[in-house]
């Protein structure tokens, strides 16, 4: 049986690429783009390619608040 959760490819250092990231974050490259752009996103890092590591991305999960309704989660999202 395979297994349904995506493998995701980490660098010996702890980096992912942005298709990984978005795998980890379940999220799509396009938003992930986006979200660069706005500043609202992971940290990330550009030596050529855009890279995330692993560790910040954890950290970006833990750290965003959690909603009871999309109401709310609209109005935190607006506040930053």
């Amino acid at each position: 049986m395979e297994s349904l959760t995506p493998q995701i490819e980490v660098t010996p250092d702890g980096r992912v690429d942005t298709k990984n990231a978005s795998l980890f974050l379940k999220l799509s490259v396009k938003t992930l783009a986006m979200m660069r752009t706005h500043g609202t996103g992971p940290k990330f890092i550009k030596p050529g390619r855009v890279y995330y590591y692993l560790n910040d991305l954890i950290a970006w999960l833990e750290g965003n608040e959690k909603a009871t309704s999309t109401a709310q989660a609209r109005l935190k999202r607006r506040k930053v």
